[in-house]
């Protein structure tokens, strides 16, 4: 199934991805499938990238061009070398929607129950919005 995604952070005008194809190999039918599904693809993204490791990193000017949409031109490096444990990535996931930390959007309608039954079509627009702590106090 094919859907698109776009991640936004709250407080930043550009969003942090973009909009990107997303392929899930079975049709979620709640949100916490969705949710699951969507970690375990960036967690298997993260393990390749940690196991295609180069040993002379360059850039050419198309990725330059690419990279320079998002904000951030690098070379794509992951520095921490533990693999993530899937299980452990999608139990925080599920808290961090619990807790409120992101909002799921489907076709522009907020999704608001883990159990919530989904009715997702080829080509969905799908928005992940991160909020952001705000640091201080009340006196």
């Amino acid at each position: 199934m094919l859907l698109y995604v776009t991640v936004k952070s709250v407080g930043k005008r550009k969003p942090v991805l973009g909009r990107r194809e997303l392929i899930l190999e079975q049709t979620p039918g709640n949100l916490k499938e969705l949710i699951t599904a969507v970690v375990a693809l960036q967690v298997k993204e993260l393990t390749d990238k940690q196991g295609r490791g180069e040993l002379i990193p360059f850039l050419t000017g198309d990725a330059i061009n690419d990279q320079r949409d998002s904000g951030k031109i690098g070379f794509g490096t992951v520095y921490n070398d533990n693999l993530p444990e899937l299980s452990q990535a999608v139990e925080a996931a599920l808290l961090a929607f619990e807790d409120g930390l992101y909002k799921v959007f489907l076709r522009e309608e907020a999704c608001d129950q883990l159990q919530e039954p989904l009715v997702l079509n080829e080509g969905d627009e799908l928005v992940f919005i991160r909020f952001t702590m705000l640091a201080g106090r009340l006196w």
